[in-house]
């Protein structure tokens, strides 16, 4: 298991299309994805609940990838939110 902590760097937060493309990334990889904000942990290959996580622009969120190919997910999923979701 691996986890990394990063600030969300897009200004409008994780809202409905970022986490459809954070969703999208995570599907990609058999490990499992979790972000984690505070005490609440959400499934990064669910888009609901990336949603309930309600994580705004700014917020410091774990990652948490566990499975074989947990350290290529993890480098993936990081850079995407540390980059903003690419939009």
């Amino acid at each position: 298991m691996l986890s990394q902590k990063v600030v969300v760097a897009e200004p409008s937060g994780l809202h409905l299309r970022p986490a459809g493309k954070l969703c999208e990334l995570s599907l990609k990889y058999e490990s499992k994805i979790s972000i984690k904000k505070g005490d609440s942990t959400a499934n990064a290959k669910s888009v609901l609940g990336l949603l309930a996580a309600r994580i705004i622009c700014g917020d410091e969120i774990e990652i948490i990838c566990d499975g074989t190919d947990e350290e290529e997910a993890l480098r993936a999923v990081s850079e995407v939110i540390q980059n903003g979701f690419g939009l």
